[in-house]
């Protein structure tokens, strides 16, 4: 469960910006939506291999 404290006299819209911000640190949304459906080790780390290499290609093509 996330507290957020409230000073006296805060805005409440920047009191929701804040809880925003710290449940998007936390994941949680990320967390569940990962678990919904179950995918194997392999398609993982492949997933895991493609963003790797496109990501090495985008720096080589801004090197050169």
């Amino acid at each position: 469960m996330l507290i957020i404290p409230i000073k006296d006299g805060e805005n409440i819209d920047r009191a929701l910006k804040r809880y925003k911000r710290k449940f998007d640190k936390t994941g949680t949304v990320r967390q569940l939506r990962s678990r919904q459906a179950f995918t194997k080790p392999s398609v993982v780390r492949r997933a895991q291999i493609q963003k790797a290499a496109y990501i090495q290609n985008m720096k080589d093509s801004l090197e050169s």
